[in-house]
């Protein structure tokens, strides 16, 4: 047992991120209402981090996260933050700034070329097995397959969750949330013989139930990412 009272440990979570377009407190509330009526189960108490990359101007920080608390979402972080005015008012509020991946810094001036070697791509763990579920998933259930495919041969009700860092297989009818590629593998599928998800998610890309398309609902689908955007097309 260690002696020191506390460790500080790294590590990684899958977390939601709000895009805001608007800054305004009533606009964001109704927006919100209506997204979380979409997939309570999914969205309550969900740590979430908000994006401000498309906001301009002055904003009102602690009433956006008094409401955006309302709504049941906890607001872990600010991200996509560039202008200096809006960081300072983030950082007054008593929110932190992060970092996505995906940002890029500043540009610095060229450097003259040399022969050093090119930056290691990043490591994906390997998928080297699948985790079988033969029951059904029950609401309130969560399943992770941590380096492997998982494969669900029966029902999986609203409110359930599945997640793996491979593909997903679900041959039932689909009605929870799913989320494939959980450690970055975006080569991850979904497999699902009756689509009518709350969540469908490969690698951190997601849709909700009102952006799967409705000609796939309750259809056999199969889900991936095509050139980093989330698409469908029928499983046969």
């Amino acid at each position: 047992m260690s002696n020191t009272p506390i460790e500080l440990k790294g590590s990684s979570f899958t977390l939601s991120v709000v895009h805001l377009h608007d800054a305004k407190p009533e606009v964001i509330r109704q927006a919100l209402e209506d997204k979380i009526a979409q997939a309570p189960a999914f969205l309550k108490n969900a740590p979430v981090v908000l994006n401000v990359s498309q906001l301009n101007g002055e904003a009102d920080w602690t009433q956006l996260q008094h409401i955006i608390a309302q709504s049941g979402l906890r607001v872990v972080g600010i991200s996509g933050c560039k202008d200096e005015r809006l960081k300072s008012a983030i950082a007054r509020a008593g929110l932190p700034l992060l970092t996505e991946g995906k940002e890029k810094a500043p540009r610095a001036a060229k450097a003259p070329e040399t022969d050093a070697p090119s930056p290691a791509a990043p490591v994906v763990t390997p998928v080297t097995k699948s985790r079988l579920i033969d029951a059904p998933v029950r609401s309130g259930q969560r399943i992770y397959a941590p380096h492997c495919d998982l494969i669900v041969t029966s029902h999986v009700s609203a409110g359930a969750e599945l997640i793996a860092d491979g593909n997903i297989h679900i041959y039932g009818h689909m009605r929870g949330r799913a989320l494939a590629g959980a450690s970055g593998d975006r080569d991850a599928q979904i497999f699902c013989t009756h689509l009518a998800a709350e969540l469908v998610s490969i690698a951190g890309e997601y849709w909700l139930s009102d952006q799967i398309p409705a000609e796939f609902y309750d259809k056999a689908a199969r889900l991936k990412l095509t050139d980093g955007v989330l698409t469908v097309d029928t499983l046969s």
